[in-house]
């Protein structure tokens, strides 16, 4: 082994909050980092007087330093010094942070203006191999479906519909093979899946839920009711909304799925 063989470099994310906007006060902090040999990856603003950035370096002890450093600098203060979490580099990438949950940190907020930002989200997450079950609330016609497709595309990986109501109530009884391969995003729809299940289409949905792959699952609340899963079963719950305020009530649209029983 070679002596001096480089050392593997690590991200960092860090966000400071400015008080008092002088003019060269990111040169200062850039010419800190580039002393300390930290590399600037992105910066961006994020949310007002806030700003992100992506680091990187080949030595934990330059990066608290720097922290340290900079907790002498009275024009800002650092909010995060950590390594980079998905919601940190959206937030770098888009300059706004994804509005989740206080009290339930699995569910994720988004409205229709930030269909880019949930796409965004949802590829990243597509990317992850192995096991993961992702509920997407909303009401009809504001995107899911649109939404999981565009980040499949996005994660460069191919989706299987095993219920749907895109373009015509789509309820699978069987998938052929490269269909029910584990690298695929399986889109469920909650609602046709168990109000209009018949029992070869809950034999698949069951063998398709115990496959270590990445299931989408529209509708997460009617699925959980209507089943015998819980919603400790899903990893993350993403909520679409037209704005801020709209309720979402299942109560004026399950109805019409039962039009045919």
């Amino acid at each position: 082994m070679e002596a001096n063989q480089k050392k593997q470099t690590k991200q960092w994310y860090m966000e400071y909050r400015i008080h008092k906007n002088r003019p060269g006060l990111l040169g200062d902090i850039a010419s800190l980092l580039g002393m300390l040999e930290v590399n600037i990856l992105t910066i961006n603003g994020v949310e007002g007087k806030t700003r992100g950035m992506l680091l990187e370096t080949d030595d934990d002890e330059k990066i608290a330093l720097m922290g340290a450093m900079l907790k002498k600098v009275d024009n800002i203060t650092v909010c995060a010094l950590r390594e980079p979490k998905l919601v940190d580099i959206l937030a770098v990438r888009h300059g706004r942070y994804i509005d989740r949950d206080s009290d339930d940190r699995k569910t994720f907020r988004f409205t229709r203006d930030e269909l880019g930002l949930l796409v965004d989200f949802l590829g990243e997450l597509f990317k992850k191999s192995g096991n993961q079950v992702i509920g997407l609330r909303g009401m009809p016609r504001v995107g899911k479906t649109e939404s999981i497709i565009a980040g499949s595309v996005c994660a460069m990986k191919r989706w299987t519909f095993v219920s749907s109501t895109l373009l015509r109530q789509t309820v699978r009884s069987q998938l052929s093979e490269d269909e029910m391969n584990p690298g695929n995003v399986f889109i469920i729809d909650g609602i046709v899946s168990t109000i209009r299940s018949n029992e070869r289409h809950y034999n698949l949905l069951q063998e398709i839920m115990g496959m270590p792959c990445t299931k989408v699952i529209e509708h997460p609340d009617v699925f959980v009711q209507e089943s015998e899963y819980t919603y400790d079963d899903f990893n993350i719950i993403v909520e679409l909304r037209n704005n801020p305020n709209e309720e979402i009530i299942y109560d004026n649209f399950t109805t019409s799925y039962n039009d045919d029983i």
